[in-house]
């Protein structure tokens, strides 16, 4: 998908911007030469922008505006090195919110819902973000935050809330724990917006039966805006976005190219108007394709599939190149296993060899002997790999508040 005139005019400002400032961009463009933004040619001539330079950046290098016009700060949680600060004029903080009543309504929430917001509030930009745009919509905000699920579940009732924003593994737990209860016909929940981590089939599948809502897709990350960049409507499973916000592109996670539209590859996001932090050509890492044909929504904003893996969560076992999903889409193939699963990498010193172990749920009336050979024989012809594998009942593995921790490598390199 090829910039379009509105938005090259757009990229070329924000070009000016940074290299009439002093930021870590505004440097680095002028060392490479770069004046502006006048066709798509000159925009690919832009180099690509990733987390590193954010961290290279830290904490403030990135700011493209003077302090005074610095409202608001967000940051990652730095979990895997620094965290990633990000700056927010006033202007940004509005186009957000903007951003984020529109997902509501494109899900077909109204002033008259009432929103439970479970993700956490502070420098991660989730509960904020989910609040600011309820706020703009003008329906009533339930600012709960994460955890204390039965106090949750309580507001939830007594409070008569229609829809969820949680992080899927929370609405899989509060899906189970509300299940577990019988308190099904007790709550009032009709929708769900669910970000921040991918989900399985089968775990959407857990979540709509366990709550018996609608299920959406909300997108977004930390160092572009925060969630609320697209989300998918009522008609259809792929996320709209923001086109007047944003500009996005596929390219090869390897060579950085750009693929054809439709052909899947690495989203990389370019900040149309955004002023604390602008980013240009934003490597995101996360496996998406663009859905070229028009939506039977009627809505005119482009879109993007959902949301396959991310290129850095692949993890290599036996020299065999692997992903999560991978993992996922071979346990939704097994009758009675859920979605829950933990891999596990190791390194046996006995015999010198790593070893994957796998170890998933199952319902119980399932035989979890069986359960476990056939999901080890799955993984072994379409992964080439031959895993342990241990199958343990509903509920056994541990539950997030946030997101769940898919893969461990205790393998010392």
């Amino acid at each position: 998908m090829k910039l379009t005139q509105k938005q090259i005019e757009l990229v070329d400002k924000q070009v000016k911007r940074l290299i009439a400032g002093d930021s870590y961009y505004g440097k680095l463009y002028r060392e490479k030469g770069i004046t502006g933004c006048t066709s798509q040619e000159d925009f690919e001539k832009i180099p690509f922008s990733s987390k590193d330079d954010l961290r290279n950046a830290y904490p403030l290098g990135i700011q493209a505006v003077p302090d005074e016009d610095v409202v608001r700060i967000h940051s990652s949680s730095g979990t895997t090195g620094k965290p990633v600060i990000i700056p927010y004029t006033a202007k940004d903080v509005e186009d957000w919110a903007i951003q984020f009543a529109r997902c509501y309504e494109m899900a077909g929430i109204t002033r008259k819902d009432r929103i439970q917001i479970t993700p956490g509030y502070g420098l991660w930009t989730a509960g904020i973000g989910f609040q600011a745009g309820c706020e703009k919509l003008g329906a009533m905000a339930v600012p709960m935050g994460p955890g204390n699920t039965d106090k949750q579940i309580q507001m939830m009732q007594d409070l008569k809330s229609t829809v969820l924003c949680a992080t899927s593994s929370y609405a899989l737990l509060l899906s189970e724990e509300i299940t577990k209860r019988c308190l099904k016909d007790k709550v009032f929940l009709k929708k769900g917006i669910i970000g921040s981590e991918r989900w399985s089939e089968k775990m959407r599948k857990s979540i709509h039966e366990g709550l018996g809502i609608e299920l959406y897709d909300i997108y977004g990350l930390t160092e572009i805006y925060g969630p609320g960049i697209g989300i998918n409507c009522t008609k259809e499973e792929y996320i709209h976005y923001w086109d007047d916000y944003l500009y996005i592109e596929i390219i090869d996670p390897v060579t950085g190219k750009a693929v054809e539209d439709g052909q899947e590859g690495e989203i990389v996001i370019t900040t149309l108007v955004k002023e604390g932090a602008p980013l240009l050509r934003f490597r995101t890492h996360d496996l998406s394709r663009i859905i070229p044909e028009k939506c039977s929504c009627g809505s005119c904003y482009p879109r993007l599939d959902i949301i396959k893996g991310r290129s850095d969560d692949m993890f290599k076992i036996h020299g065999v190149n692997m992903f999560p999903a991978q993992i996922e889409e071979v346990l939704q193939k097994v009758d009675g296993v859920t979605s829950e699963y933990r891999i596990d990498l190791a390194h046996d010193e006995e015999t010198n060899k790593d070893v994957m172990l796998v170890t998933a749920e199952a319902e119980g009336r399932v035989n979890f002997e069986n359960a476990g050979k056939e999901v080890a024989a799955l993984i072994k012809s379409r992964i080439g790999v031959n895993p342990k594998v241990t199958i343990v009942p509903e509920g056994t593995l541990p539950r997030s508040e946030k997101k769940t921790k898919r893969v461990t490598d205790h393998r010392s390199f």
